[in-house]
């Protein structure tokens, strides 16, 4: 019904990572039958979906196969225009973006184009245009750059940890440099989400499938997969020096991906709750907003106590684990919360705390690429009554 008398159709269906690392575009292709079993006008199709190279065209053969069935021949302009849309601030970036990349085949399409964009007002800088299939490249090149630095961050930052560096003032220092920036520079336990890990592994198939060397894209990879793995080993090895894992309680902050956002896929708390419960460990978890969908792909396990708010979560807690850098945890009153606490541990997957002031708070602090530090005050005998 949605395709009656319209002249553009726009494509935004998901294509997730199939069984052996490539994009599966087996929605999109659905969406293209349904296209040329539907309609009979000139139509410009867009595909705002993230695919391989190439697939404008094969898309277009999907709609033009189903077309010759009916005995109809319309004019048919396949448009690449991938989002480049961020998670959490996904309005903010289609309403001003900082590049707009369509690929088009014909003037006709370049000029349809503008004026489906004309509303938004974007100035005319903000438009590349350029052939479809390196529109389609452009998006995995995109993101693939991004996870690069993270991932460099990431591999970097255990040489700085047995070396005595520091690597926030490395990524503090380096960022300065104009020609590389201060952006995805950030070392932390490892990126997830529906973008990175997928588009990846996507260029590494069609590497593979043209014949070239996929090293480096499988380098990235494999960093942030290793990655993903460090907040649990430190937080194994510090309670294995202490006693054993066994029975310890561990107050996990956050569970999504990233803040501003209730997306499990990829999240590198998954790893870190299964290492946990692997060794005895007790995870009380909580995160403002992910809360549901992480029950549902976490097993059951009488060992996890799903909180209602940080606070909770720390109560009695032998140490804390900082996965997802949401505000609230951001910004926390040290001295209270170690009262709350039974240990004294806290483990910053995300480097949102000084280690110095850390230390002067009594804490026995680990992050990310930095020395760990180790408080000296008591821990209080009594503890308050728990207050949200």
């Amino acid at each position: 019904e949605a395709l009656q008398d319209v002249d553009v159709a726009s494509l935004a269906v998901d294509t997730p990572t199939s069984h052996d690392g490539t994009c599966d575009t087996t929605n999109l292709e659905a969406a293209a039958r349904t296209l040329g079993q539907t309609i009979t006008q000139d139509l410009f199709v867009i595909i705002k979906s993230t695919v391989p190279v190439g697939t404008s065209e094969r898309i277009k053969a999907v709609i033009v196969a189903e077309l010759e069935k009916r005995h109809l021949s319309p004019t048919l302009e396949l448009i690449s225009n991938p989002e480049f849309l961020r998670e959490g601030c996904a309005v903010h970036d289609f309403c001003c973006p900082d590049r707009i990349v369509i690929g088009t085949s014909s003037d006709a399409a370049t000029r349809r184009m503008k004026a489906l964009y004309k509303p938004f007002n974007h100035p005319e800088g903000t438009f590349v245009f350029m052939d479809p299939t390196s529109s389609e490249m452009t998006k995995y090149a995109a993101n693939t750059m991004l996870a690069c630095r993270i991932s460099f961050m990431n591999w970097l930052s255990p040489l700085c940890e047995k070396s005595g560096a520091d690597i926030e003032m490395v990524r503090k220092a380096i960022g300065l440099d104009p020609r590389i920036g201060p952006h995805f520079l950030r070392a932390g336990i490892g990126f997830g989400g529906s973008c990175f890990p997928k588009d990846i592994r996507a260029l590494r198939g069609m590497a593979r499938a043209s014949g070239v060397s996929e090293a480096f894209v499988a380098a990235i990879d494999m960093t942030n997969e290793l990655q993903k793995m460090t907040l649990g080993e430190k937080i194994i090895a510090y309670f294995q020096e202490r006693g054993g894992t066994e029975g310890k309680t561990i107050a996990v902050w956050g569970l999504s991906f990233k803040p501003d956002t209730d997306d499990m896929r990829e999240a590198p708390s998954l790893i870190l709750i299964n290492q946990l419960l692997a060794v005895g460990i007790h995870p009380r978890l909580y995160d403002p907003a992910a809360m549901e969908n992480a029950k549902k792909l976490l097993p059951h396990n009488d060992r996890i106590t799903w909180c209602h708010d940080g606070w909770h979560a720390a109560q009695n807690a032998d140490g804390i684990a900082l996965v997802t850098e949401w505000k609230e945890f951001c910004a926390v009153d040290l001295g209270r919360l170690k009262q709350f606490m039974r240990g004294k541990a806290f483990f910053d997957g995300r480097n949102q705390y000084s280690p110095a002031q850390m230390a002067q708070c009594g804490f026995d602090y680990l992050s990310i690429g930095r020395a760990p530090v180790y408080g000296l005050a008591p821990v209080p005998q009594e503890q308050p009554a728990l207050k949200s």
